[in-house]
């Protein structure tokens, strides 16, 4: 089944949620960036929490996440837009520790504690708009949950979760994010913090096979969901031959010369999805003349 998202409302409009499955496109991610399974679930979680914040955006939308918390596995670096398009890399994907005291992936060891979570959103005004929260847990679901209530002013729940096999492909991976509204009354809270405190892990209940109405049935309870719209989820790099041609070309002739005379063309490589782009003598030639 493809990976897709959902968006509901909960307790007649309370509540605004969104529930994602992101398995292949994160098995996309680990496949391309041949990370390691501490890694690949830093990765994943962030990928996840990504594309559920572009399925808030609107039209031509997009939003940027990094996640610096001065971690072993570096700086984490997320795109998504309001398609359910995703794209994401981690500094240093062969990151691997022994399993924390809980017997989980260790992320927070991977990620770190010591830093800022970024969100840049490029509504296609003249400037972004840019927030910005410490990272408080390392966990990820803990840093955008404080990231929503610090930098929004939404109070929120975020869930990210990140199952892997024991070759490295990712068995499981989704997320959620319920969003109190502001007529939200006592007794749904109460309901909510009751039912998420207890809840399985959100990579536990894709494992078995839960789609995303049923993760977000689960956690509000049979008949309280009202389900707005569903939208396919995908790992997407927006990398091309043209793009990387273009910032040859604004390195100047002088330096693209050099690139021809020392090595008789350039290979360049997309972080995101790890493309490789080759430029012959000729090419560079070319990008030489429109420099």
């Amino acid at each position: 089944m493809s990976d897709y998202l959902v968006k509901a409302l909960a307790f007649d409009g309370q509540v605004r949620a969104y529930a994602v499955n992101t398995t292949k496109t994160i098995g996309e991610a680990q496949r391309r960036h041949g990370s390691w399974p501490t890694a690949s679930a830093a990765l994943g979680r962030s990928m996840t929490a990504g594309v559920m914040m572009g399925a808030m955006m609107k039209g031509n939308e997009k939003i940027t996440l990094k996640i610096e918390g001065g971690g072993a596995a570096g700086p984490i670096l997320v795109d998504s837009d309001a398609n359910g398009n995703v794209r994401g890399y981690i500094t240093y994907p062969q990151t691997h520790f022994d399993l924390n005291e809980n017997g989980k992936l260790d992320v927070r060891r991977a990620v770190g504690t010591d830093g800022m979570l970024t969100v840049v959103k490029d509504l296609g005004l003249r400037e972004n708009f840019s927030g910005q929260t410490p990272i408080v847990s390392g966990e990820l679901g803990e840093d955008f949950t404080y990231y929503f209530a610090a930098s929004e002013q939404v109070p929120s729940s975020v869930g990210v979760g990140v199952l892997v096999n024991p070759d490295n492909s990712i068995l499981a991976a989704g997320g959620f994010i319920i969003q109190l509204m502001p007529n939200v009354d006592d007794a749904t809270i109460t309901i909510l913090e009751e039912r998420i405190t207890n809840m399985e892990p959100i990579s536990k209940l894709i494992e078995k096979g839960l789609v995303p109405e049923q993760i977000l049935t689960y956690i509000f309870g049979e008949g309280n969901v009202k389900f707005l719209e569903t939208m396919p989820v995908q790992f997407e790099c927006t990398c091309s031959k043209e793009r990387f041609g273009n910032a040859i070309v604004s390195l100047g002739r002088g330096e693209i010369q050099e690139m021809i005379k020392e090595d008789g063309g350039a290979e360049t490589q997309c972080h995101f999805c790890n493309e490789r782009y080759i430029f012959s003598k000729e090419e560079l030639e070319q990008l030489k003349e429109e420099a």
